[in-house]
């Protein structure tokens, strides 16, 4: 493989003017790094997606792809949310590149190790996952909620890989298969798993954010964990089952007791444990249809089957064409 093979780097971007330059500046070195040691195609390529930012990033990417061989961009037509962004790169770049590698802007995700994933990569492996070796740059609630929600999800039976997010390798190969999945509720951390083939993992130091404001504040990761969750698994249904039946037995043993303090001639006025049963069965009851909603409503939006992104301009399948005429 004296020649190398094409790589192309999938950025995501949503209002990201800040800290476009300096990520711009480190994945280009990165790539001619990377060309110099004929490891990969001088036709390798950036692929930066405006997820339909309000500020001047995609005014960047334009400038930066005229300016910058190795640069190009896709627009999307609106917001399509960070995996729907990840996804309209994939599907663009894996078209004519051996292997892409999904990465955020922010540069918290360590760009040294994209040599160490393109190492893994023609070794064999098909999926190289960027694992955090710590999370010393997260808060203490972070760090636990993080925690407990690669236990649950472990719990629920979905395999997910711990302290990896979206940054990663994947064959042309292995982006085929991921793309065959069509569901809309995107949860790329749980679907990348089930795509199979040789995979390897690549440990790195997460970083502080380069520039700008996180774009996944507590609301954002709470729907995140949601959408994961309730994506790969129906326990949560089956444990409203389970708690269905739990009540009803305790009720049964209520009523059992509730006899013998008759027959015993100890009643006392039941005003509180009735007002309690009250109060902690409808909130039962609303939580159980608050899961159950959740479910129909992924249902809804699958049945409808909508496009998952729409691309509005595309200079890098217009780089690409260009070069393959010279």
């Amino acid at each position: 493989m004296s020649d190398g093979f094409k790589l192309s780097i999938v950025v995501p971007c949503y209002n990201e003017e800040e800290v476009l330059h300096e990520t711009t500046k480190e994945l280009t070195a990165i790539l001619h790094g990377l060309i110099a040691d004929q490891k990969i195609t001088p036709t390798s390529k950036i692929v930066f997606v405006d997820d339909g930012s309000k500020d001047k990033t995609w005014q960047l990417i334009d400038t930066f792809s005229k300016e910058n061989e190795v640069v190009s961009g896709v627009k999307l037509s609106r917001n399509f949310g960070h995996q729907g962004a990840l996804l309209a790169g994939v599907t663009t770049a894996s078209k004519d590149s051996d292997a892409v590698i999904t990465i955020d802007a922010d540069l918290q995700d360590d760009v040294n190790a994209i040599p160490k994933m393109v190492d893994e990569y023609l070794n064999g492996s098909e999926v190289v996952y960027g694992v955090r070796n710590n999370r010393d740059t997260d808060t203490a609630f972070k760090r636990s909620t993080a925690e407990m929600f690669y236990k649950f999800m472990g719990f629920l039976g979905v395999k997910l890989v711990p302290d990896s997010a979206d940054y990663r390798l994947m064959s042309q190969r292995a982006c085929k298969v991921l793309l065959s999945y069509k569901e809309r509720n995107l949860f790329l951390r749980g679907i990348v798993p089930l795509v199979g083939f040789k995979s390897s993992k690549v440990y790195y130091a997460r970083k502080e954010r380069f520039a700008g404001v996180s774009k996944y504040p507590l609301k954002k990761m709470l729907k995140f964990a949601i959408d994961g969750i309730t994506s790969f698994s129906i326990v949560p249904i089956k444990m409203i089952m389970g708690l269905g039946f739990f009540i009803v037995l305790i009720s049964i043993v209520l009523l059992i007791y509730s006899l013998v303090q008759k027959v015993n001639g100890n009643v006392v006025d039941g005003w509180s444990s009735l007002m309690i049963s009250i109060w902690a069965l409808g909130g039962v009851q609303l939580i159980s249809i608050s899961v159950i909603g959740e479910y129909v409503g992924k249902i809804f939006s699958e049945v409808k089957q909508r496009p998952r992104f729409t691309i509005e301009e595309d200079i890098y399948t217009e780089k690409t064409q260009q070069e393959n005429k010279r």
